[in-house]
């Protein structure tokens, strides 16, 4: 009876340290080794936050981290067919909400990675030569208009153009119901890029030139010019918003670590403001190594992120 009960007692001992054993060292080796693949779109933050958790992965945990830059519908689709383990930028609830009512039943919504988000029309809220008179009176914005209201009654200063990015984006679609709702059919909604966007932005500014185009926040524009969004009376656009992480289903199960980090990753308007800028500065050139300064320059935050 003694020898039966050594033996069962040896069995299960060996047993609980096999179990160890897997689940612990080799088990984390395994999800290192296994690369994470993050899709973005080529929006400045979108771009700004997935070098930053890559380079989170790959200095801090030796992960290695694929980045895909897709269309917005792309995007959402490759996290919905298990292509893309995860995306930093779903734009939720409004401008993306058509992507997630289509996708929701197929990815996990690990909620917030930034909170404080906005998206409208945005004109330049610039003065004709000095800021102030001679007297010390502000000068007046050479663009006199504050609401979405107004564009129909100064269509030709404006070329009769919204200037927009590409047509999948969530910010087209809700400036195309827009110019619906405000009666703007006298206006075109110019499909381009984010690129493209700015260089137009950046031509009427210096030649103070009235122009209306499709922003939002977080974006380093905001930090380079003096810019307003015009009033959305109907709410066509909603309120302040977040943008969310998105993860493919069986993440966690199949890669752990990654998964924590995902669902950890929370970060600032202001932050994502100082990484575009930098980003910008070297003009999009050096992504990655402007996210590495960012993660040696807050060491404590990025440890809260870590599993």
């Amino acid at each position: 009876m003694n020898r039966a009960i050594r033996i069962l007692a040896t069995t299960m001992i060996l047993c609980i340290g096999t179990f160890f054993l897997l689940s612990g060292p080799d088990v984390q080796a395994a999800d290192t080794n296994r690369s994470v693949r993050l899709a973005h779109t080529n929006w400045s933050s979108s771009v700004a936050s997935a070098n930053l958790v890559k380079a989170v992965f790959e200095e801090k945990l030796g992960i290695k981290c694929e980045l895909v830059s897709l269309n917005v519908d792309k995007m959402w689709a490759a996290v919905a067919k298990g292509k893309a383990d995860a995306t930093l930028s779903a734009w939720l609830p409004d401008t993306h909400a058509n992507y997630y009512e289509r996708f929701s039943d197929r990815v996990i919504n690990l909620g917030p990675n930034l909170e404080g988000t906005k998206i409208g029309l945005v004109v330049p809220n610039v003065t004709r030569g000095r800021l102030t008179a001679g007297t010390g009176i502000r000068n007046k914005p050479y663009m006199g208009i504050d609401s979405i209201t107004e564009l129909k009654a100064h269509a030709d200063k404006f070329n009769h153009r919204i200037i927009g990015i590409e047509p999948e984006a969530g910010i087209m679609e809700k400036t195309r119901e827009a110019m619906e709702v405000y009666g703007l059919e006298e206006f075109r909604l110019v499909e381009s890029s984010e690129i493209s966007m700015v260089a137009e932005l950046s031509h009427a500014i210096r030649h103070q030139n009235w122009i209306v185009f499709t922003g939002w926040l977080p974006h380093w524009i905001f930090s380079r010019w003096n810019l307003k969004f015009l009033d959305d009376p109907e709410g066509v656009y909603g309120g302040s918003g977040h943008i969310s992480t998105i993860a493919r289903q069986g993440l966690q199960a199949d890669k752990p670590r990654a998964y924590r980090i995902l669902d950890n990753f929370f970060w600032e308007p202001e932050d994502a403001g100082q990484v575009m800028m930098w980003i910008q500065e070297d003009k999009g050139r050096f992504p990655y190594e402007k996210a590495l300064r960012w993660i040696r320059t807050h060491p404590d935050r990025v440890d809260k992120w870590l599993p």
